[in-house]
């Protein structure tokens, strides 16, 4: 996963391509936020926002 992102970030900085940080990091916030509240009574309420 370290290489990954390792990668990720020189291919970022050497095509300028710095407008894909923020659209990755919500991304993968999203993410957490769903698998983290299946199962949960917080679910109905993150589903709202969606």
């Amino acid at each position: 996963m370290g290489d990954f992102i390792v990668e990720l970030w020189a291919f970022m900085k050497e095509r300028k391509k710095f407008w894909l940080l923020p659209i990755i990091t919500i991304l993968i916030v999203f993410g957490v936020l769903i698998v983290l509240s299946q199962g949960s009574a917080v679910a109905p309420f993150i589903y709202t926002i969606f």
